[in-house]
């Protein structure tokens, strides 16, 4: 029978993967290796003792049994050109898979995208980091492959039974990304080869006789006999352009940014709720600095990716923590509208920027945005919207993002000179806690305080603030039937994934997207 064994390695063995027949066939106490069928199942690094060390699972037969076959992920793709449509709004990973599960299941999508193909979206997102001009159609949020595209691609989730995990990193193999993903505990892409997978996923959707609907944006959800039956359409750089769209479904993916479009549905009647969110900044430190405390060493192995890290806790009764970790990252610009400051991270495939950044943020919760009680169900957007806005006023009205070292933040001590930072538009030297509400300040210092505990040296007046990591989820939840997954007033509606408030990252957005895919077959069949 096949059994499956771990192998602890130092990182110079690991990174040797022709010995690893003879370090199993020693471990087995088999004589010789060529007798043994082996598979890689999973690799993580275990630096919890003084010598990092990676940590092997393998599935192993001896020969002449074979090794039984893995689940499979192929996708079989068909020509649905003539087939019905269904809308997807947005093309971000949600709209992806989903677009991709239609295919399959013998729908054609028809994908409303407000944003640029990815090529032209560069284009745009160099006239954010160099002259601070935000294209709010076309960003660091919006356009092909969504926030993703240009946010690091990491792949890793704590929701994979919500779906088929093993096919959404099979599909983004096939279309491009190393084949690594499959095995390593933290799956990531990098944010310079994302565009290309992207692209292709784009290419099988259109050879299949899908339909991309680039700088267009919904405006209306209509009905008909209390059913969704289409939307309302204009064209991004020709807004007199308007024109309808009919379907019996609409997957609606348009992501956590599209605050256009919750106040859509909410001047439609359309039920939306105010949810819990979380705030903070981005916490930038040397790469150099979390390699020395992650792997117990002054200069990391060179057989070991530089250092990441995950960290929580409770302060003033709220959750902090880490968010969106990036080795050998940048922070970027992710403002979706002029005057406002956000900021989010991203880290290449080879991760070897000098600079390592997390978001750092603090839960909020329904009795911080009481005071905006009057936007009713738009109450946690408007508190979100405030403190960007209030960041953009104290930075001096450009995309300069207020920024503080960590030691004088937590010492409650003013603006000082700054250190140099990946954060391309500048930072100006502020007292966050004058641009920050006083309750994200309070556990925010408490809780990075706390962390220097956990990971000794974290705090350090070579760390800087940065202001405002915010869009971190959705802060507006459309609700949907937990059986259905349609919207509980409109048949038809399938809100979908993170700006739906039912996801936080590329996979479990993916396998949303498909759950939606399948429940959209499911309503159109009258299952």
């Amino acid at each position: 029978m096949p059994q499956k064994i771990e192998l602890v390695l130092l990182p110079e063995e690991a990174a040797r993967e022709e010995d690893y027949p003879k370090y199993i066939s020693s471990f087995l106490g088999v004589a010789n290796p060529s007798e043994l069928n082996i598979r890689l199942l999973k690799r993580s690094i275990d630096a919890r003792s003084r010598q990092p060390k990676y940590r092997l699972i393998f599935e192993i037969s001896r020969k002449p049994e074979n090794l039984p076959e893995t689940e499979t992920s192929v996708r079989h793709y068909r020509d649905i050109s003539n087939a019905e449509p269904v809308l997807i709004a947005g093309f971000g990973p949600a709209g992806m898979f989903a677009a991709l599960r239609l295919i399959e299941l013998g729908y054609k999508p028809v994908i409303i995208e407000r944003g640029k193909d990815v090529r032209s979206r560069r284009r745009d997102l160099a006239l954010i980091n160099r002259q601070g001009v935000v294209d709010p159609d076309s960003n660091y949020c919006f356009g092909e492959g969504g926030a993703g595209t240009y946010s690091d691609g990491k792949l890793y989730t704590r929701s994979d039974k919500r779906g088929n995990l093993p096919r959404i990193l099979q599909t983004f193999i096939d279309f491009g990304a190393e084949a690594d993903i499959a095995i390593d505990a933290h799956p990531h892409i990098g944010t310079n080869k994302l565009p290309g997978i992207v692209t292709a996923l784009r290419e099988q959707i259109i050879q299949c006789g899908g339909e991309v609907l680039f700088g267009t944006r919904v405006e209306n959800i209509l009905r008909k006999d209390g059913k969704f039956s289409g939307v309302s359409v204009a064209e991004v750089n020709n807004p007199e352009n308007k024109y309808t769209i009919t379907a019996k479904a609409l997957l609606l993916a348009t992501g956590h940014s599209a605050r256009d479009v919750f106040r859509m549905l909410h001047q439609q009647n359309l039920l939306i709720e105010a949810k819990d969110f979380a705030l903070g900044v981005r916490i930038e430190h040397p790469q150099l600095i979390i390699d020395q405390q992650q792997y117990h060493a002054s200069v990391r192995d060179i057989n070991l990716p530089p250092a990441s890290y995950s960290l929580t806790t409770q302060a003033e009764g709220r959750g902090v923590y880490s968010f969106c970790m990036c080795p050998g990252g940048i922070i970027a610009p992710a403002a979706t509208a002029p005057g406002e400051i956000v900021v989010n991270g991203w880290s290449p495939s080879k991760r070897n920027n000098p600079f390592a950044n997390s978001g750092m943020v603090v839960s909020v919760g329904a009795e911080d945005f009481r005071k905006y009680a009057k936007e009713g169900p738009l109450a946690a957007m408007a508190y979100q919207s405030a403190v960007e806005q209030n960041c953009y006023v104290a930075g001096g009205k450009t995309l300069a993002a207020p920024a503080q070292r960590l030691t004088d933040f937590c010492d409650g001590k003013g603006a000082s000179s700054l250190p140099e930072t990946s954060y391309i538009p500048g930072v100006v030297p502020i007292k966050l806690s004058e641009v920050l509400p006083s309750e994200i300040t309070l556990a925010l210092k408490k809780g990075l305080q706390d962390f220097d505990k956990k990971m000794k040296g974290y705090y350090t007046s070579e760390a800087v603030l940065v202001a405002t990591e915010s869009r971190t989820s959705s802060p507006v939840r459309i609700p949907r039937d937990r059986e259905s997954l349609m919207h509980p007033q409109l048949a038809g509606l399938f809100p979908c994934a993170e700006g739906a408030g039912y996801a936080g990252g590329i996979i479990s957005a993916a396998m949303d997207g498909e759950r939606c895919a399948d429940g959209i077959d499911r309503f159109m069949r009258g299952v």
